[in-house]
């Protein structure tokens, strides 16, 4: 049977993209009955961006509410906060002893920023060992991640490997990536990738009027109704297509080329399309927003399932490095 892990930042409300990418194909794969699921909300990596405590907390219950919406079966697999299993933050600081700071420097994540350092702080340049704990701690085989954190997990193996030899035994395990080539570029309302540093992203569970509001705001061309359109240089025909049956995409792809449909009859579709195909989790995702002591409960029984496995590995590190009493 094989481990999966994965963690989403508690950074904003999931949208769109994050579901489509990330999330339903995590699921998917939980589903396999040879695999054990570990997921957890990553709400201790936001810190180094979000200081406002009550929003972090509202962004947790959202990500939480959205697994929980798109069928995440918390009975068979394990579900938890990072912040509430202290051996994620007692392991990064073991492991930050073992990692070269070149490695860290070398960080994309890092990097990125470097060129104005006052933007920095600490936590953005030992992010990779934190994210290292995270994985390490619960023997984790495979990592599903994207193009963008590839070498996130590289450093991971190479930050547990140093461990090893140090230990002089296989304590930790060195997990694999699982690299889905197919993973989808969903595009935002401007035609950039979807993103929330964009401010371009769509939120599947606002309000009606809300939702539909955002989504009359996805960028178009000025051709005029009455002349044929291109469906694939167009945004919300892209979005469309990814959410819609292969029969309805296919009917709107005449509609653009025959001329006589416009761009707002199109938005208008891609909102009716979204209220019908997103009806469930909407309903489900709204239940635990509003019956929060539930949705605390099932956290609180996945974090003490999380923390059993979480204390047996810090146990042997502890050992290893003479803290055990």
């Amino acid at each position: 049977m094989a481990r999966i892990l994965t963690g989403i930042q508690s950074s904003g409300r999931p949208h769109l993209g994050n579901i489509l990418g990330a999330i339903q194909p995590a699921i998917e794969l939980s589903k396999n009955p040879e695999n054990e699921s570990f997921f957890f909300i990553a709400d201790l990596h936001s810190l180094i961006t979000i200081k406002n405590g009550q929003e972090r907390a509202e962004y947790v219950r959202a990500i939480a509410a959205t697994w929980l919406a798109f069928g995440f079966d918390v009975s068979t697999n394990v579900f938890w906060r990072q912040s509430r299993i202290q051996e994620h933050a007692e392991l990064a600081w073991y492991l930050s002893c073992f990692t070269p700071f070149p490695m860290l420097a070398n960080a994309t994540s890092y990097k990125e920023k470097s060129e104005k350092l006052a933007d920095v702080n600490a936590g953005l340049f030992t992010y990779p060992v934190l994210q290292a704990a995270d994985i390490l701690l619960y023997n984790a085989n495979i990592v599903p991640v994207g193009k963008d954190q590839k070498q996130h997990l590289e450093m991971t193996k190479d930050i547990a490997s140093r461990f090893n030899a140090a230990a002089g035994e296989d304590i930790l395990v060195l997990p694999e990536p699982l690299i889905d080539e197919r993973v989808m570029t969903v595009p935002g309302i401007d035609g950039q990738k979807m993103s929330k540093s964009y401010h371009n992203y769509i939120d599947i569970f606002l309000p009606e009027n809300e939702l539909k509001k955002v989504i009359k705001k996805i960028v178009s061309d000025s051709t005029p109704l009455e002349e044929p359109k291109d469906p694939e240089s167009d945004i919300t025909f892209k979005l469309y297509s990814l959410v819609a049956s292969a029969e309805d995409v296919e009917t709107m792809r005449r509609n653009y080329l025959n001329g006589g449909y416009g761009y707002g009859h199109a938005k208008q579709a891609l909102f009716e399309c979204m209220l019908e195909k997103y009806a469930e989790p909407r309903r489900i995702f709204n239940y635990y927003m509003e019956n929060r002591a539930e949705l605390e409960n099932i956290l609180i029984e996945g974090e003490a399932k999380a923390r059993e496995i979480a204390r047996e590995t810090v146990a042997k590190v502890r050992k290893i490095l003479g803290f055990a009493s």
